[in-house]
């Protein structure tokens, strides 16, 4: 690993990139060195930087997991950890990507300024959407599941129903959905054009996994956590009235 070349590192696994902006090594221009070499030009220590590209390697050879038999409280803390923690981590990264790709190649690819302007959107719209259900709802699915094991009542929430903010938070689902679609038919399905240098092709790739990450975050609450919370609410709704 170490002696290959950092831009033979992010063609092999484009999620790499993500290591080498943190550590602000030049993947792009200057790709043509070994790992090593560009460590040391850096001041930083070449195994550190190993494991960190490992981690990310290793991370995408897991294996599917069985979220629709997981407790709701662990779904709701595995998607506040794994899906909001990255669109929080990868927000910032993305937006300079863009900025960047705007500067460089906006004069050629307008298209890149309508994509920057819809994921700024997007950016606003997520940080909004993830607080309300880390402070609102997913608090609420906890003490549901705490209480069923415990069998204990749990007090009705000031919103009344769960399904109020559920039905909040599918809408809001759908307006990020179509602002996505529309990044991608702008992208042209990511696809880099010819002129396009290894910045740009990152900046498609992150923005690609981060629409299929978002595909993966609403369907686990779409069609896992929030069907099971209403179905929980009136299961303990039920038990209390009894």
């Amino acid at each position: 690993m170490k002696e290959r070349t950092i831009g033979s590192i992010v063609a092999k696994n484009w999620r790499t990139a993500s290591v080498f902006h943190q550590h602000n090594i030049d993947f792009c221009c200057k790709g043509n060195i070994p790992l090593t070499e560009a460590c040391a030009a850096a001041r930083l220590d070449a195994d550190q930087i190993t494991d960190e590209i490992n981690a990310i390697l290793e991370a995408d050879a897991a294996p599917e997991l069985d979220y629709a038999a997981w407790p709701l409280d662990r779904l709701a803390e595995y998607i506040e950890t794994r899906h909001h923690g990255y669109v929080t981590a990868q927000m910032p990264e993305l937006s300079a990507y863009l900025d960047k790709l705007c500067v460089v190649h906006g004069g050629r690819h307008p298209e890149l300024l309508e994509i920057r302007e819809l994921f700024a959107q997007s950016v606003g719209e997520l940080t909004t959407h993830m607080k309300k259900e880390e402070l609102m709802l997913f608090p609420f699915v906890k003490k549901m599941a705490k209480a069923q094991r415990e069998n204990q009542e749990v007090a009705t929430p000031i919103y009344g129903t769960v399904q109020n903010p559920i039905a909040m938070m599918m809408h809001e689902h759908i307006d990020e959905g179509d602002r996505f679609a529309k990044i991608a038919e702008l992208s042209d399905r990511y696809t880099v054009p010819a002129d396009g240098c290894t910045t740009y092709r990152v900046a498609y790739n992150l923005l690609q996994e981060f629409e299929e990450d978002l595909h993966k975050h609403i369907h686990l609450e779409n069609n896992i956590l929030f069907p099971g919370a209403i179905a929980l609410e009136k299961e303990l709704t039920a038990s209390q009235v009894v």
